[in-house]
């Protein structure tokens, strides 16, 4: 595949993916999901990778979804169907999850509704104190998609998710160290070195012990993790997505005003 949206290189056991479409602000559509679907296999099945970095910008991670491209879908009258993508990157989240290799992702900037489930969705985040998580699906009358709802609630429980999805509120880079979300916060100029630095010493270690543990830790807590992506995030996202609640989240987004939703 030719990547137009990723930048994916190998040295030295490390592949790191840099997602690279700053024009959008890394939003995820379907392109960008696949893409990522084809670089998390590579590297999966390349013997010469030890580890994978996913990494964004330094003014944002991910913006999410790409709300420019349903603004403009809705203006003209056609009909918003995520499916395909829903279920595009719930095989990218999976994927990370099942990967037999170490996840580290390193986030500086913004990353808001599936930037947040990809930052999050590695084994390992490490982030610049700049980073901002932002759960914005609320705010276009959307449910949180990419496994966000499924990982949050396993890893700050199901009262701080619902706090953090039903408000959308930003949480900064110590909040989300804090949380337990974060492995490392630092600076924004020495990101790349402090990744780096850890993913050398994990491509370092004992792969096959790694590869172990997460098979472990998958089959105890995300052994239903596809499942509930296809059967539960899907078909909610789908709802959402075709209300009357959607379409005017994603005008008032666009149109940098406040959203008037009427619960249809």
């Amino acid at each position: 595949m030719e990547l137009q949206k990723l930048i994916y290189t190998v040295e030295d056991g490390i592949a790191v993916v840099t997602m690279n479409y700053m024009k959008n602000l890394n939003a995820i559509d379907e392109q960008m999901a696949d893409e990522l679907m084809y670089v998390v296999d590579k590297a999966e099945h390349d013997p010469d990778v030890r580890v994978l970095v996913i990494k964004g910008a330094e003014k944002a991670f991910s913006a999410g979804g790409d709300i420019g491209y349903f603004y403009k879908l809705i203006q003209a009258g056609g009909e918003v169907n995520m499916d395909g993508l829903i279920s595009k990157v719930g095989s990218v989240a999976d994927g990370l999850k099942k990967m037999s290799k170490i996840v580290i992702t390193s986030v500086s900037g913004a990353a808001a509704g599936a930037g947040v489930s990809l930052a999050i969705g590695g084994d390992f985040m490490i982030c610049a104190d700049n980073a901002k998580f932002i759960l914005a699906f609320v705010n276009l009358g959307l449910v949180p998609d990419t496994g966000a709802t499924y990982l949050l609630t396993r890893l700050i429980g199901p009262n701080r998710t619902m706090e953090l999805a039903a408000t959308g509120r930003p949480v900064g880079a110590e909040e989300a160290k804090a949380l337990g979300l974060a492995y490392k916060v630092t600076t924004v100029e020495e990101l790349d070195s402090v990744t780096m630095a850890f993913a050398k010493k994990i491509a370092a270690g004992p792969l096959l012990s790694y590869k172990n543990i997460k098979k472990q830790i998958y089959d105890a807590m995300y052994v239903d993790y596809k499942k509930w992506l296809d059967e539960t995030e899907v078909p909610t996202q789908r709802e959402c997505s075709a209300s009357m609640d959607f379409q005017e989240g994603c005008k008032a987004f666009m149109e940098k005003r406040k959203a008037i939703f009427q619960g249809k």
